[in-house]
């Protein structure tokens, strides 16, 4: 493939972090050299909170009302009866975000 000059830099520039900016591909929990050992310590975290006694995740968030689309967690702000108006304004619509990956 050939390419100009300044499309090549720019899609070279891509791919470049900025300063301050680390690349996390190598790091954290689920880094390949210790992920498998990782893994598995968690689990035996999270067994032994839940059998201290301590409310699970799921039983707390039982009472709270899910999404049909998604499944998350919905935060109800207002409850008003068909062909009322009600008291909260709609939010203004967010301006669109152009990102360009080419």
């Amino acid at each position: 493939m050939t390419l100009a000059t300044f499309e090549f830099i720019r899609r070279f520039l891509i791919h470049v972090l900025l300063k301050g900016l680390h690349r996390i591909r190598h790091y954290g929990l689920l880094a390949k050299g210790a992920c498998g050992d990782n893994i598995a310590h968690a689990r035996e975290l999270l067994a032994a909170a839940n059998s201290q006694g301590e409310p699970t995740r799921a039983a707390v968030d039982a009472s709270k009302p899910s999404c049909p689309c998604c499944g998350g967690h919905m935060i109800i702000i207002e409850v008003f009866e068909r062909g009322c108006t009600p008291r909260q304004r709609p939010t203004a619509p967010t301006t669109r975000i152009r990102i360009d990956t080419s």
